[in-house]
């Protein structure tokens, strides 16, 4: 198989990552073979998938937009993917153009592509690193230096903390990057639910477990409401991804009462 130019050397073009697979499902082109059959297999199952993906990045837009009208002018986006339309920096730098935006992934592919988009963006730039190891992300961010931590930060955890298993301790990963950030900073998480619809949830977990070899987790809304533990919730709480403040009925890609995905938002006191 051919490497596509854009494809750093190195990368398994035989195995499916969950960043070129969302990707494939939003209808990018940065993602190979093996990520659009994984997407494909996954739509199959549950035909909707793709307005799920949706729904996530119309979610991610509205809570950038939230944090920028509290103040916040810089944002750590861990797990940030490919970059597609309405990135965070598009989304932030619209209203400020001094906004300072750093991307994190573990995908080299994300990596290598956000580099190629923010080339010419001193405010912004992009480094690989791992949630599973907040240390030496932290670390990183810190070599970076793009990201002051004496001044409030919007870290953005949006569909990657299922990305961790039971034993990769989500709960302690999110408390690790909260300890780092002052006060007034605040977190975007969103992420998979068996909640609503158990059945489509356990397709897509044994699909993913057994076909695709991409690790991906279901969590119940108490599982993921603990992952805010220490912030203090803004309203509405951890929600749906459609009802987390709609701005039209735009934002509603996923019928209310059926979103396979949960969010919310919180500050640090």
């Amino acid at each position: 198989m051919d490497r596509p130019a854009w494809a750093p050397e190195g990368v398994d073009m035989q195995q499916a990552s969950p960043a070129r697979m969302y990707d494939a499902l939003l209808g990018g082109s940065h993602n190979f073979e093996i990520d659009r059959k994984a997407a494909e297999a996954g739509r199959r199952l549950v035909p909707d998938l793709p307005r799920l993906a949706l729904s996530n990045r119309a979610f991610l837009r509205r809570a950038v937009r939230f944090m920028v009208d509290q103040g916040v002018r810089q944002f750590l986006d861990i797990g940030s993917g490919i970059p597609t339309v309405g990135n965070v920096h598009e989304v932030a730098q619209s209203v400020d153009p001094e906004i300072r935006v750093l991307y994190a992934d573990i995908d080299p592919v994300a990596v290598a592509h956000a580099r190629v988009i923010l080339v010419d963006n001193g405010k912004s730039a992009a480094i690989e690193a791992d949630l599973r190891k907040p240390d030496e992300l932290l670390a990183r961010v810190r070599e970076n230096g793009l990201i002051d931590f004496a001044q409030p930060v919007g870290v953005l955890l949006v569909a990657v903390l299922h990305l961790l298993s039971d034993e990769d301790q989500p709960v302690e990963k999110v408390s690790a990057v909260r300890a780092a950030v002052p006060g007034g900073s605040y977190v975007a998480i969103s992420h998979l639910t068996s909640e609503l619809r158990p059945e489509d949830a356990g397709k897509l977990g044994r699909n993913a477990a057994d076909v695709t070899r991409v690790g991906i987790h279901f969590r119940s809304k108490d599982a993921i409401a603990a992952m805010f533990q220490g912030w203090e919730p803004v309203e509405p709480g951890v929600v749906e991804l459609p009802t987390w403040r709609p701005e039209s009925d735009r934002d509603l890609h996923e019928t209310p009462g059926r979103s396979l995905g949960l969010a919310g938002v919180g500050r640090k006191v």
